[in-house]
């Protein structure tokens, strides 16, 4: 993964895919764009704590379970 923040690891997309939803969907339960899914799936974008504990919560799993430090 290219990232701003080589020291963060992001497992959104596995998470993501495990439920079945797409980037799309997810964003509409978390009210932000697919645009911004896919930055941080990438890596491009670092997202909120109140954002990251919402995609947990749609995900089931914990904000710890997505990201990680390297």
């Amino acid at each position: 993964m290219s990232s701003d923040h080589p020291e963060l690891k992001n497992h959104l997309k596995e998470y993501r895919k495990k439920l079945g939803l797409t980037q799309e969907a997810l964003a509409k339960k978390v009210h932000v764009s697919r645009k911004s899914i896919n930055a941080i799936e990438n890596g491009v974008y670092v997202p909120s704590t109140v954002l990251a504990l919402k995609v947990a919560k749609i995900l089931e799993c914990s904000v710890h379970d997505i990201f990680e430090l390297a």
